[in-house]
């Protein structure tokens, strides 16, 4: 069986090529997915594997049936760009300005048609069955995952087990990573406002200031890791952006708007740590004379792999790639919607 996947892999390499170039050059953002989604379904049928569409707008879901049609594992890649300007000078750059694959979904999404290639031509020889999920939406909440299984993308035929890949720049090319149980960290969005009283800045008597306010609550949210979290819990907050709505080098603004995400690994500790967010910003508002709103968007769920399903994962890689090739990946801040599938499975 090796041998043939690799003789299958070698031939269709220089296709798979030219697919992720052709992917990488017309790449779409998170549910506007129509053509890359054409895309695929044209390549499914080309190679004589049925699908669905439809899923999450334009989720294709594809079907191999091998010998044992009730045992079913599901295999997910992501199709969905970002809103960023490519600047690389390669004759595959992005066509389309202002988005740009720089995530990897374009990898993801190739793999994957190779995968299921491979697997359609040896699919007499499989006891089981594969559900190909070419999810949108990665990027963007609510996460197309969950929309794909609020829709039924896990059922008819029920899938027992899921593998998700993403591309890892820094492991060499040829060698694969893997993490059993807790890998990677929920991510919730925030947003919070500061309200004062904006006036000349020569005359602060008459004002409340909300960008001074701001700036105490930006140095006491600094406690929510240091003295709500739970220790033992990687846990981050961090704020990547604050403006003010007017305001100039000599106005004081009325209000002051303030960006970040919370992620952590422990769901009593993310909401724990939710409420002690919106107390901290109140409090320390109120007691310099403002007022304040705290939004807080739920992001994806931190992310659990099966430990004995993971570990079958990593003896069959060891088994194809050799052991010095497989190698155990360090936990990671970052969210990824996939972690809707494992929680569900």
């Amino acid at each position: 069986m090796k041998n043939k996947i690799r003789r299958l892999t070698k031939e269709l390499f220089p296709e798979l090529r030219a697919i992720r170039h052709h992917l990488h050059m017309h790449p779409e953002l998170s549910f506007e997915e129509a053509e890359t989604s054409l895309f695929i379904r044209e390549k499914l049928a080309e190679w004589g594997i049925p699908f669905k569409y439809g899923l999450c707008k334009h989720g294709v879901v594809g079907l191999i049936k091998g010998k044992n049609p009730r045992k079913v594992i599901g295999l997910r890649a992501d199709m969905d760009a970002l809103p960023i300007k490519e600047e690389n000078e390669v004759p595959y750059k992005s066509r389309v300005d202002g988005v740009m694959h720089a995530c990897g979904h374009d990898v993801h999404t190739t793999c994957m048609l190779g995968a299921a290639y491979v697997l359609n031509v040896l699919k007499n020889q499989i006891n089981g069955s594969v559900k190909l999920i070419f999810q949108p939406g990665e990027e963007k909440l609510p996460g197309g995952a969950s929309i794909m299984i609020k829709e039924g993308v896990l059922e008819q035929p029920k899938v027992r087990s899921i593998v998700g890949q993403h591309v890892h720049p820094p492991l060499p090319a040829g060698m694969v990573g893997f993490r059993k149980g807790q890998y990677m960290a929920s991510g919730d969005e925030i947003f919070i406002t500061i309200r004062g009283i904006g006036g000349h800045a020569a005359l602060p008597n008459d004002v409340v200031d909300p960008v001074m306010i701001s700036a105490y609550v930006l140095t006491a949210l600094q406690t929510v890791v240091s003295r709500h979290s739970d220790p033992k819990i990687p846990t981050v907050l961090s704020f990547g952006r604050i403006f003010s709505s007017g305001g100039a080098t000599n106005i004081i603004p009325d209000t002051v708007y303030i960006e970040g995400t919370l992620r952590t690994m422990d769901e009593s500790n993310r909401q724990r740590l939710n409420k002690a967010i919106r107390t901290i910003v109140s409090a320390t508002a109120k007691a310099h004379g403002g007022t304040s709103r705290v939004k807080i968007k739920k992001g994806y769920p931190s992310l659990y792999n099966d430990p004995v399903f993971t570990a079958q994962c990593i003896k069959a890689a060891q088994d194809y790639l050799g052991r010095d090739n497989v190698v155990e990946l360090d936990k990671r801040m970052t969210a990824e919607d996939f972690s809707y599938y494992s929680q569900t499975l």
